[in-house]
């Protein structure tokens, strides 16, 4: 099937399913371009919770991003086009080693980064994404706060709400958490006048020489309102060719080749295909565990 040929399917199997797809922007252009909406994790989770017609969410995505679309939206058919789409950083934490440290911490508020399972959802209270979790720590009313599973971070927001004590957990992004800061200094040195545009999870060092430190929605709406012109870019390269496309007037520079999710790369037009065509792979949670997740999904909405 070629590809013209394929995407007119995707689009008929979208119809007739009643189906909305939905990607992130770290996805591969010719999914971003099918999608009906595209964003990061806060955008697309609020999304499928105020989508109301659908009744098939295809999330082009990671495993944790369609369990969090499939609690907010239990009673929809959520497929994930790619089944082994994981997330290194969600599965650095787990429900057991969570339930110990809060044995350790029984006053703490604890706060899960959206990049993380259902089953860890479950345990936690609130939950964020890169673009509230400053907003969310200022409402929590208690001081101490066990924040998992980004321990990059949790070092920013902590350094941002320095009356809250921050507990973190030792996980992290292998994308964000690679950059080298020699590489750092190489590009502002071959691009003086760009500004340099970082992800908060990257190392408290890269940060510090960040001209703007946001989410990857942030990073793209500032540098469209932003009245400067060039940019290097320090965070996953899918968000280049919506840089680019939105903003022609601009220069943008990707801050390091290594700024690649190769789980975000592998969903294809033909995965999605056969997600629509054949139910494949829905995803399926406990509803025990279902239940209790929302409540922190639930908050973080009401907070954010």
């Amino acid at each position: 099937m070629n590809r013209k040929t394929l995407i007119d399917e995707i689009k008929r199997l979208k119809t007739e399913r009643k189906a909305v797809i939905v990607a992130h922007s770290y996805q591969n252009e010719d999914i971003q371009a099918i999608a009906d909406v595209t964003g990061d994790s806060y955008a697309l989770s609020k999304y499928c919770a105020d989508m109301k017609e659908a009744e098939v969410i295809v999330f082009c995505g990671v495993h944790f991003m369609a369990e969090s679309a499939k609690i907010l939206s239990p009673l929809k058919t959520v497929l994930l086009p790619e089944i082994k789409a994981g997330c290194p950083m969600a599965d650095m934490v787990d429900r057991q080693g969570l339930i110990a440290k809060k044995k350790e911490h029984p006053n703490a508020t604890v706060l899960c980064y959206i990049n993380s399972t259902a089953e860890v959802k479950a345990e936690c209270d609130v939950c964020c994404t890169s673009s509230n979790a400053v907003d969310i720590v200022k409402k929590i009313e208690t001081e101490e706060i066990l924040f998992v599973p980004d321990k990059n971070l949790s070092r920013y927001v902590a350094a941002q709400v320095p009356e809250k004590k921050i507990v973190l957990w030792e996980g992290f992004c292998p994308v964000h958490n690679s950059i080298n800061p020699e590489i750092v200094r190489e590009m502002k040195d071959k691009h003086p006048e760009a500004k340099l545009l970082i992800h908060p999870e990257c190392t408290p060092e890269i940060c510090e020489f960040a001209d703007y430190i946001g989410s990857t929605k942030q990073i793209i709406d500032y540098a469209k309102e932003s009245p400067y012109k060039e940019f290097i870019i320090g965070t996953e390269m899918g968000v280049m060719s919506i840089l680019e496309r939105e903003n022609p007037d601009k220069m943008f520079h990707l801050l390091d080749s290594c700024l690649v999710c190769k789980d975000m790369k592998i969903t294809t037009l033909e995965s999605v295909y056969n997600a629509l065509k054949n139910n494949t792979h829905e995803i399926v949670l406990d509803r025990e565990v279902m239940d209790k997740a929302r409540g922190s999904l639930e908050r973080m909405l009401e907070l954010g």
